[in-house]
């Protein structure tokens, strides 16, 4: 086993910088991006409503922050899998769901807004590398069934 990491220590020491990365867009969040609800989800807030935002702003934050997650994202795959169709699939599905997540964050937060939960879920999506995890475990099932 040993041997193998020191194989692909290239690849380990790209995937360990790009997880600190990750890591430090989240310790930073605060800093770097504008999100009222930030603190809105970090307390209690099933029966608040939501925060005024100034919409222009909370749009562009959230698709940079989904931007820099997702090219951290697809470094990341190609990296391990050394694969340009994987990669290609990978950037369809990530600009895909950017415009399908967006469109629904925006309409949950000005149509909806007793849709809190909801609108919970679809913004960790949007802030959270949870794609990255996904598309890993599935490529490379994936890559595994195709060895056989």
């Amino acid at each position: 086993m040993l041997n193998k990491i020191l194989e692909h220590k290239f690849k380990l020491i790209i995937a360990i910088a790009i997880v600190l990365c990750f890591a430090v867009i989240r310790a930073f969040e605060n800093q770097l991006f504008y999100d009222p609800f930030l603190r809105y989800f970090d307390g209690n807030f099933k029966n608040l409503p939501f925060p005024e935002v100034e919409t222009f702003a909370l749009f562009w934050n959230l698709l940079l922050r989904y931007v820099l997650n997702a090219i951290l994202s697809l470094v990341l795959i190609y990296t391990l899998f050394q694969d340009r169709d994987m990669f290609q699939f990978s950037l369809f599905l990530y600009a895909f769901f950017a415009v399908l997540l967006l469109v629904m964050f925006f309409v949950i937060l000005e149509c909806f807004p007793q849709w809190n939960w909801l609108l919970f879920y679809v913004r960790r999506f949007i802030i959270q590398p949870i794609f990255v995890l996904l598309f890993i475990s599935a490529f490379y099932y994936q890559q595994q069934n195709l060895k056989k």
